[in-house]
């Protein structure tokens, strides 16, 4: 395996020509703003840049700063952050901003960073690096790849994390890489985004292909190598969407804590690994009503088990608000529900 460090001129000088442009990144020259990178890097986790651009923009409309993120109410914050997946983020994030709020502004290193809420070594180092110039390299999925490649590493993910980690931290030991950290580790980020792709990786355009141990092999499109995933446990719910003479929706926001926490939900069953027959599903229902089952499944992914939903509708001209129970029109609810909820919103439009 190679020890040389590839160069950072190299890398510097071919981002200076091709670096993206993206809502969060300033431009050359400008001031960089800790707490748009933030909100980026948080938006960005398990997410991609074209999903997250243009709910960046709105996000950062609605609060354009750190002290306005931190004086809005939760439900606004979910009631944005819907769509976006992985709501425990959002959680951390309005109490992060709280936080900075009332420290006056963000730390601006990677342990003062840390010590916020919701905020991983990774975020800390890329906040640092970025915002602040921290001489770090946070390991992202693009860093991971570009390293394992450069270096021809052969060790599976996860278990290559340590080893990546030290080899890519070796980059910092470049003068170049040192002068510039946060244009650096924005570098590595595009390589990886737009020429050391997952897959057909550009090696002919790449400015580190000269060093690159798994070119040379031509083994590149192989690494980094993956354990295989566990199969995922399937699960079961069943919803029950009511509505009333004005065509508004029956909902109920879920507790702060656990999976969608503070989230807005369709009224439900709990979720368990037996499906819900008619008979169980309906003494949890909201309100009596003339339910009625309707045709097909809805179906999500969640990080540790695969969801299967039934939904059964009714309408109710006079209905009254059961405990826990707001009432929205549909377009409001279709926008302030988080994914699992909106397909079953799509599943009652199709029956």
């Amino acid at each position: 395996m190679p020890s040389a460090i590839p160069s950072a001129g190299l890398l510097l000088a071919w981002y200076d020509r091709h670096r993206r442009r993206l809502p969060w990144r300033a431009a050359s020259g400008e001031a960089r703003d800790p707490y748009r990178i933030w909100l980026s890097e948080v938006m960005l986790q398990q997410t991609t840049v074209a999903a997250v651009g243009p709910r960046y923009a709105r996000f950062l409309a609605r609060f354009p700063s750190v002290e306005a993120l931190a004086a809005a109410d939760w439900a606004e914050v979910a009631e944005e952050w819907a769509g976006l997946g992985y709501y425990a983020r959002a959680r951390n994030l309005h109490a992060c901003a709280k936080a900075v709020a009332a420290a006056g502004r963000f730390p601006c290193n990677r342990d003062g960073l840390a010590a916020l809420p919701g905020i991983g070594p990774y975020t800390a180092a890329a906040v640092a690096a970025i915002a602040f110039d921290a001489p770090l390299v946070p390991l992202d999925g693009n860093v991971e790849r570009v390293t394992a490649r450069l270096h021809a590493v052969q060790e599976a993910l996860p278990g290559a994390k340590p080893q990546l980690s030290a080899l890519a931290a070796r980059f910092m030991e470049d003068a170049a890489a040192r002068a510039r950290p946060g244009d650096f580790v924005q570098a590595l980020f595009d390589l990886g985004a737009t020429i050391c792709t997952p897959r057909s990786p550009a090696c002919g355009l790449c400015p580190w292909r000269e060093g690159c141990a798994a070119q040379a092999a031509g083994i590149a499109a192989a690494l980094p190598r993956k354990a295989p995933k566990a199969v995922r446990p399937l699960r079961h719910g069943a919803h029950f969407l009511l509505r009333d003479a004005a065509g508004r929706v029956l909902l109920r926001r879920r507790p702060a804590k656990g999976l969608l926490g503070g989230m807005l939900e369709v009224p439900g069953t709990p979720w368990r690994d037996a499906p819900w027959p008619a008979a169980e599903a309906l003494p949890h229902a909201p309100l009596a009503a003339p339910w009625r089952l309707l045709p097909g499944l809805a179906r999500h992914g969640f990080t540790h088990f695969e969801l299967e939903m039934v939904l059964f509708a009714a309408a109710l001209p006079d209905a009254p608000t059961p405990p826990g129970g707001e009432w929205l029109p549909a377009p409001e609810a279709a926008r302030a529900l988080p994914s699992v909820m909106r397909r079953l919103l799509a599943l009652a439009a199709d029956a």
